[in-house]
């Protein structure tokens, strides 16, 4: 029996093709699920290839008995139980470093649209008005101090695509002990940052150490000159604390692309701030990322099943 393989989340058109071209799977043919469409195919599902909007679950492991791996078309995997998954002998793998630049290009899209008010002016624009005296008071990035916390690749890309505005670069990341950048330099207290930064970008994991890493004690500790950007992860990020903290002015500004529970609540009140810049999810969003993944995706699948290669295994 050929493998059976489920996309569920959406891939590059071209390459799903080549995935169904392939003789020895059968691909369900279609590659966006709704999650009661999932359920019914599960059971027969041999590999399930999902981004962020499935979320595997438990109860979704137990209805596929004959599931062998799940990829990740991208790095993160916080919405893939993996405990469970190694339980049920289920393997997971991911695409590292597909994602990189656009995720980077991402977050320096958003500081620049929360120093500038571009979101916002336009938003005014289209509506008729003409409000030069509301959004005047924007804020260059040349010479201003960066800090970064995070820095494996994404956070390293950020930095150099930054280089050209002459920032001092702070970076904050226990698993990397020095830059090979001259003017980015290591702190070691996170806290030093939120202190003395104009700029704070997230590009971290979400793992039990990063999740709840940003609370009102840093959030308190920043200059109400200052902007924080995440395109991360949103678990990071105490929302409830950033709310009160934008609330208060505390802070000049936020920009973030990922929330603790995604979609984000149509009721949620960091939706009435007029302080904070706001995106669905879009760091990984381009043409050009999406053919790196589903090209990644589709070598893993073929290395899997026909030459029994696990390749960028996740473990629990």
């Amino acid at each position: 029996m050929k493998p059976f393989i489920i996309v569920s989340d959406g891939f590059d058109e071209a390459l799903f093709n080549e995935l169904k071209s392939v003789s020895e799977f059968e691909v369900h043919p279609k590659s966006k699920l709704k999650l009661d469409e999932l359920k019914v195919l599960l059971p027969k599902a041999s590999a399930l290839i999902i981004r962020s909007a499935t979320t595997v679950t438990p109860e979704l492991v137990d209805l596929a008995p004959n599931l062998k791996l799940v990829i990740r078309a991208g790095e993160g995997t916080d919405n893939i139980d993996k405990k469970y998954c190694a339980q049920k002998g289920v393997k997971v793998a991911n695409t590292p470093g597909a994602n990189n630049h656009s995720a980077a290009e991402h977050a320096i899209a958003l500081m620049f649209t929360a120093l500038r008010h571009t979101a916002t002016a336009h938003s005014s624009m289209v509506k008729g008005e003409w409000e030069k005296n509301r959004f005047a008071s924007g804020n260059e990035l040349a010479k201003k101090t960066v800090g970064i916390i995070g820095f494996g690749r994404i956070g390293q890309i950020v930095a150099k695509v930054l280089s050209g505005f002459e920032p001092k670069v702070l970076f904050y990341d226990p698993m990397v002990k020095s830059s090979n950048l001259p003017y980015a330099k290591k702190v070691e207290d996170i806290n030093e940052i939120f202190k003395t930064a104009d700029i704070i970008s997230l590009h971290l994991p979400l793992m039990d150490s990063t999740k709840n890493l940003i609370t009102k004690n840093q959030l308190n500790l920043m200059k109400p000159t200052s902007f924080l950007i995440n395109a991360s992860r949103g678990k990071i990020v105490n929302e409830d604390d950033l709310l009160m903290a934008l609330q208060n002015k505390q802070f000049k500004a936020a920009a973030f692309d990922v929330f603790a529970t995604e979609p984000l609540a149509a009721d949620s009140p960091l939706r009435k701030l007029d302080n904070l810049i706001l995106t669905p999810h879009l760091g990984a969003s381009t043409d050009e990322a999406q053919v790196r993944v589903g090209e990644m995706v589709v070598s893993q699948i073929k290395e899997f099943f026909i030459n029994k290669n696990l390749v960028n295994e996740v473990k629990a």
